[in-house]
């Protein structure tokens, strides 16, 4: 009995067949940190961000407060958020990060952010964005120790509102 010779037709089938199957093979499997520590450390600097974001939207000032390091440019940076909640019916934001940078005990998270901010449901809403760093501190807890840069926190003395 003869054979006949496999078409190009033919080829691209079995590749595929072939491909598909492989790929299914290493597809599904489920990848572990390399490094478990520094992942589980890297989440909860991700997740200190996203409850500081949520306590300046939701106005929760002692949520806010229980973020920071007992340090005296964060209690000036607490007084502005204050201002901040007494000043604004809705905020709302959005903190992106672009970097972190963990060294040792310290960290350095890079955002970007935008945001608006309205008085009272009948006065026209204020927007804003910027760029700046948030530096925290820890290794199981992470606290806030600084901020540099344009951030959102503040924006009643930025927008020349009575305080």
């Amino acid at each position: 009995m003869r054979t006949k010779p496999i078409t190009r037709f033919g080829m691209w089938a079995l590749l595929v067949v072939f491909g598909g199957v492989s790929l299914g093979e290493t597809g599904c499997s489920t990848k572990t940190p390399k490094y478990p520590e520094d992942h589980a450390r890297f989440q909860r600097v991700v997740q200190a961000i996203k409850t500081l974001e949520t306590a300046y939207v939701n106005k929760d000032l002692t949520a806010f407060h229980e973020l920071l390091l007992p340090l005296e440019q964060l209690g000036i940076l607490e007084a502005k958020v204050q201002q901040d909640f007494e000043n604004f019916a809705t905020i709302q934001i959005d903190l992106t990060i672009d970097r972190l940078v963990i060294n040792e005990s310290r960290i350095s998270a890079f955002i970007s952010w935008q945001g608006t901010w309205q008085q009272s449901a009948k006065e026209s809403h204020a927007e804003s964005r910027g760029h700046g760093v948030l530096l925290w501190s820890g290794t199981q807890v992470i606290l806030l120790r600084g901020v540099e840069g344009d951030l959102p926190f503040g924006i009643t003395s930025r927008l020349n509102l009575p305080s």
